[in-house]
């Protein structure tokens, strides 16, 4: 699995890019055939006082990707919250293949 980790307008910490890290490896749990990962941390409205977090996930399977995007005020929450939500993606997808 190629995982592939950016942050746009900031430098990421390892403690973030560990958590990250720790969190898409439980990712395996859920379809064996992940061919990759790409993971954006963005940071959002710069220029405004309130800056808002934004982690976008792309997952590559087979005949597939997904792709989840969630904000909130911190990156280990908005990557959490895109994070549960891609596993129920690919769940989801891999329920339907093992169906047909």
């Amino acid at each position: 699995m190629n995982v592939q980790i950016q942050s746009v307008h900031f430098d990421a910490d390892t403690k973030l890019l560990e958590h990250v890290n720790r969190k898409l490896e439980k990712l395996r749990t859920f379809h064996d055939r992940i061919i990759g990962v790409e993971v954006y941390l963005v940071l959002d409205n710069v220029a405004h006082q309130i800056k808002d977090k934004v982690a976008e996930i792309k997952v590559y399977v087979p005949k597939h990707s997904f792709f989840v995007k969630h904000q909130s005020k911190t990156f280990e929450e908005s990557f959490d919250l895109a994070f549960s939500s891609m596993v129920n993606r690919v769940k989801r997808q891999k329920e339907r293949t093992l169906a047909v």
